[in-house]
């Protein structure tokens, strides 16, 4: 039977504190063929991970990695400035390459810098100037700048372009309540907002569960939902089965006690059960700080928080996996634009251009920035006021995609943007 349901359709089960699982349509009947019965499932095991985690609101680049040289820099932000490095500063910004410096909210992901396991890519962004977060966010993980009405997102172009033979039905993962913008399309996908509910509450897939969720789907009046409900309850099977919760940190790795650090941790887990991830995605929100940023060396501060979380919580996922991981293992990061370089008289900074990029893990080439940032004076700013894109985003996600994961081809992931392996950035290196 085919089934002709919207592509922003999906379902969701919240009842008795399950959690929310969503299947993109294409996953209705996959599922109930392939993972419907009660013996182990072997599934493939991709050679390569990635993860993806997109800072919503847009994130202050400038901030987070300080050309703290500037003078323009230091003069557009009295307040708010990373100062130049200075032992025992606490305003002070940790020192990257002599030009570039991590604010200190982010200390944590300095070792990983200096091991060269961290690379950050900077003056990165949009070719479009939306300042719209809508806008923006939609042409970064549809990866169509200016193109409105694409039909999915990068990343499930890439599971299309990639298909595996006995794919897991875990092997694209969103730790977010709803498919996101850059998974949704074509090929099959899990969005899930809580695996230890999901897993407690529902692992059992036998018994009183069962039955209410198979009475429930056999009085519904359309096929494609009651066979949406098997597929789902097969998909809870195969997640009991595997058990990832019975994985804790590990190495040492405490993750923040907030919705980035308990995503990555179940990231962690599920990729030490073996359950088939290759894809996995989730986001943080709260980036666009109009107002109240938080000076450098101060505790209190939206961005100061945001930084701390963010930082923290990258490393606890390092140290959890493991060098022998993550050497399989990407994480990157995005958000749809960056801040004003002048501050503004909130205390905070405004919709601008250009932001930064961190990549850890794989076979990165670390302890390097990279990207081409000018001298921030006003002459050298996109309209007079931002940081200018001087690396298209879709460089580094093709890079991503081809070095990375193995695809020989990156244009059928990124229509209409024509990219020659030999103009990459060098931020990974090739797989053998």
């Amino acid at each position: 039977m085919s089934h002709h349901i919207s592509r922003r359709q999906f379902v969701r089960f919240g009842a008795s504190g399950l959690g929310a699982l969503a299947l993109t349509p294409s996953a209705f009947g996959y599922l109930f063929q392939r993972y419907a019965r009660a013996a182990e499932a072997q599934v493939a095991q991709p050679r390569q991970r990635l993860v993806v985690i997109f800072q919503r609101g847009a994130m202050d680049g400038l901030s987070a990695v300080a050309p703290y040289g500037d003078e323009h820099y230091r003069q557009s932000r009295p307040l708010l400035a990373v100062a130049p490095p200075k032992p025992g500063d606490p305003a002070a910004a940790l020192d990257l390459d002599g030009r570039f410096g991590l604010s200190p909210h982010l200390a944590p992901l300095l070792p990983l810098f200096q091991a060269g396991t961290l690379a950050v890519v900077h003056g990165v962004g949009s070719p479009d100037s939306t300042r719209s977060h809508f806008d923006a966010q939609d042409y970064m993980e549809s990866a169509t700048p200016g193109r409105k009405g694409t039909p999915d997102g990068w990343l499930n172009r890439y599971l299309q372009a990639a298909p595996l033979q006995k794919a897991s039905p875990f092997r694209a993962v969103s730790f977010t309540q709803l498919t996101p913008r850059t998974l949704q399309g074509k090929a099959d996908v899990i969005a899930l907002d809580d695996l230890q509910a999901f897993e407690l509450r529902a692992g059992g897939a036998t018994g009183k569960v069962t039955s209410g969720f198979e009475e429930m789907y056999a009085q519904a009046a359309a096929d494609a939902l009651r066979h949406t409900g098997q597929d789902t309850l097969e998909a809870i099977r195969f997640l009991k089965r595997a058990n990832p919760s019975r994985f804790q940190p590990e190495h040492g790795a405490t993750y923040p006690n907030s919705p980035l650090g308990r995503s990555l941790r179940q990231i962690a887990q599920l990729i030490k059960a073996n359950v088939g991830l290759e894809v996995a995605f989730t986001d943080c929100g709260g980036w666009d700080t109009h107002a109240n940023q938080g000076a450098p060396g101060q505790p209190a501060g939206q961005l100061n928080r945001l930084l701390r979380d963010f930082g923290s919580a990258m490393a606890a996922f390092v140290q959890d996996l493991g060098a022998e991981q993550m050497r399989n293992t990407l994480v990157l990061t995005m958000t749809e634009f960056g801040r004003t370089v002048r501050q503004n008289g909130a205390g905070g900074t405004d919709h601008g251009r250009a932001s930064c990029m961190f990549v850890v893990g794989g076979t990165v080439h670390g302890g390097r920035v990279y990207g081409d940032v000018p001298k921030l004076a006003p002459a050298n700013l996109a309209d007079g006021r931002d940081l200018p894109v001087t690396t298209d985003f879709r460089t580094v996600l093709a890079e991503v995609v081809v070095r990375h994961l193995g695809l020989a081809q990156a244009q059928p992931v990124f229509p209409g943007y024509t990219l020659q392996p030999a103009n990459f950035i060098g931020v990974l290196a090739h797989r053998g």
